[in-house]
Order: C-alpha cells, then sequence, then structure tokens
C-alpha cells in the first residue's frame, strides 16, 4: 500500500515539473487531456458530447464526485467483505473509479439516441403533413427544413438531401442517404411509400399517407413502452447484480468469520474469488451496456 501511494506522489511530482509554472495543475491536466482527445477520440464521440453540453444533459464535476466517491466506496467494500486487505480495497476501488468515464459515454449514447429518435419522428410526422399540401416529396422537406422544428444533425442531413435531389434529378440516392445514416422502421417504410407515389404517379395518396400515419404512430408508442419497460429492469437489474456480489456474506455467515479467514490463506481461493467479482463486473456491465443501447433501431 505504501509503494503505491509513493508511485502516486512520484508520478504528481513528475508531470507537475514539467508544468512551467504559468498555469495551475488542473488547467494544466485539462489542456494534455484535450490534446490526446482530440487526437484518439472518435469523431461520433466528439459530436455526441457537443450534443450533451447544448441540451444541458453532460455529467457536471459534482455529479463526477458523487460517483467517484459511490462506486469508488461501494467497490472497495466489496473488495474488503471479498479479501479483507486494503490493496484489495485500493485495486478494485481504483478500477471502478476508471470505469466512470465509460458509464458516461454509454449514458451519453441513451441520451443522444433518445434525442435523435425525437427528431425522426417530428421528421417523419411533418414530412407528411407538408405532403399533404405540396404534393412533392423535395417541397416537403424544404417545408420541414425552413419550419424550424428541426434540429442539427437531422436538419443538416435534410439539407443535404435537398441539395441532391436537386443536382441529380431524382430523390432516390437523397433517400438512400437518408435511410443509411437513420436506419429507423419509420423511415425506411415512409421513404418507400414515397418512392412509389413519385414514380408511380399516383393521384390520390391520401389514405396511403394517412395509413403511414397511423403506423408511425404505433411504432412510436412501441418505442416509448420499450424505454419504460428497460427502466424497470434496470432497477431490478441493478439490486440483484448487487444481491450477487453480497453472497460471500452469506458464505462467511454460514462457515464463520474465522474460518472464512482461513480459507483466504489458500491462493486458489484468491482465484475463485477473483473469478466470482469478474463475471459479477461482466455480467453489469453487459446489463448497463443493453439499458443505454440505441433508441429505435431495429
Amino acid at each position: 500500500m505504501e509503494l503505491v501511494i509513493l508511485m502516486a506522489i512520484a508520478l504528481f511530482v513528475i508531470i507537475y515539473r514539467r508544468n512551467d509554472g504559468s498555469e495551475s495543475f488542473y488547467t494544466f491536466m485539462k489542456s494534455q487531456f484535450g490534446i490526446v482527445y482530440q487526437k484518439y477520440a472518435p469523431y461520433s464521440f466528439q459530436t455526441i458530447s457537443a450534443k450533451m453540453k447544448e441540451l444541458k444533459q453532460e455529467y457536471t464535476m459534482k455529479d463526477y464526485m458523487i460517483q467517484i466517491v459511490v462506486l469508488g466506496g461501494l467497490a472497495g467494500g466489496i473488495a474488503y467483505l471479498y479479501f479483507y486487505s486494503l490493496i484489495m480495497v485500493a485495486a478494485y476501488g481504483g478500477v471502478a473509479i476508471a470505469l466512470i468515464p465509460y458509464l458516461a459515454w454509454l449514458r451519453s449514447k441513451r441520451l443522444y439516441s433518445e434525442y435523435i429518435f425525437e427528431q425522426i419522428q417530428v421528421y417523419t410526422t411533418n414530412v407528411i403533413m407538408e405532403f399533404n399540401t405540396t404534393q412533392s416529396f423535395v417541397k416537403s422537406l424544404e417545408g420541414v427544413r425552413d419550419s424550424g422544428i428541426v434540429e442539427d444533425p437531422v436538419l443538416e442531413d435534410i439539407k443535404m438531401m435537398i441539395n441532391m435531389s436537386y443536382q441529380n434529378g431524382t430523390i432516390d440516392e437523397s433517400i438512400e442517404y437518408f435511410n443509411q445514416k437513420y436506419p429507423y422502421y419509420m423511415v425506411k417504410n415512409m421513404h418507400q411509400l414515397f418512392l412509389q407515389i413519385t414514380k408511380e404517379g399516383a393521384k390520390d395518396s391520401g389514405e396511403a399517407l394517412e395509413n403511414m400515419s397511423m403506423d408511425i404512430d404505433s411504432l412510436v408508442e412501441g418505442v416509448y413502452r420499450d424505454q419504460m419497460d428497460r427502466k424497470q429492469f434496470h432497477t431490478k437489474f441493478i439490486t440483484f447484480a448487487l444481491v450477487l456480489f453480497l453472497l460471500v456474506l452469506v458464505m462467511q455467515v454460514l462457515l464463520g468469520k474465522d474460518s472464512y479467514l482461513k480459507l483466504l490463506d489458500m491462493w486458489y481461493v484468491h482465484i475463485i474469488l477473483h473469478a466470482i467479482i469478474f463475471i459479477n463486473c461482466f455480467f453489469l456491465l453487459s446489463g448497463e451496456k443493453y439499458y443505454n443501447d440505441d433508441v429505435g433501431v431495429e
């Protein structure tokens, strides 16, 4: 334990001495992290991060500190319950804290996915409404673009569709572009209907568009119902996962603490306990990933 603390202090001193003294240590570390982030972070992460800031949904420093205390303390407490070792407490607590950015990333992906789905819902519904008036798919896109009800990045893609349609003289490529960017059932179904109307020259498309609107409402209802089910599942899942971690406490009660401490003297018992923690953590992270998966994409 003392060696770990000395290594942490040495690392702090090395990084601090590299600073020229004109800025605080926090500012220096933030700038260095920014350089690494810009070089290696994927574009999708930058896009989602920017949108979270715009929507004011990003974690604050207070939120991160609460997660550090809760997750680090919980992991450290479980490690102590398993091994009765401060070294294991520090190790597992550190690993749990290191996973916080990943958990924050999963949450951001979910919120971003929900935001995009809401924008797509607005897009499909209003294109159908505009088409009833204009009887032109491109003119409908222009109406949605100018209405101010759709925001970026969907708005930028609508503008791209309009430009592609005028350049190519057909809506085929623009529809294919949007379908690949947003692979939602309601998008593909609506675009397929507009392709049929455009190519077959249907004179009375009102009934078909009305049925499409009802289909979209049904799909949206299903997605929101799935969101509610996921939230209920998530609460039960977290509770169940924590109970699994505490099964070792039941074993200690059955064996007695003294007998359990004697078992810890055997090296293979440590391997078994580490394996139990690893499997439970994998199970927990898999559940978190499922809960935060894309909304509305099937």
